[in-house]
């Protein structure tokens, strides 16, 4: 049997001997660096939470962006 080039089970059943073969082929590569952070960070409890922070924090910024613009449109004019 030739081995895997992707992690799996492959299973096998031999008609003349009456043997049943199981292999599993694991992969010693892993997740990219990338997709290990997306799945910490954006799923679960924890992907939750990081939502609600961003949620809060993007809230927070577009409110003072809006206060201080507010402020220098009707600030009053010095004569």
């Amino acid at each position: 049997m030739q081995p895997q080039e992707t992690a799996g089970v492959q299973y096998s059943r031999w008609n003349e001997s009456n043997q049943d073969e199981v292999s599993m082929n694991t992969s010693s590569t892993t997740a990219p660096t990338w997709r290990r952070v997306y799945n910490m960070m954006c799923t679960g409890k924890i992907g939750i939470a990081v939502k609600v922070i961003g949620g809060l924090a993007l809230f927070w910024i577009i409110f003072i962006i809006g206060y201080v613009t507010g402020y220098y449109v009707h600030k009053c004019k010095q004569q």
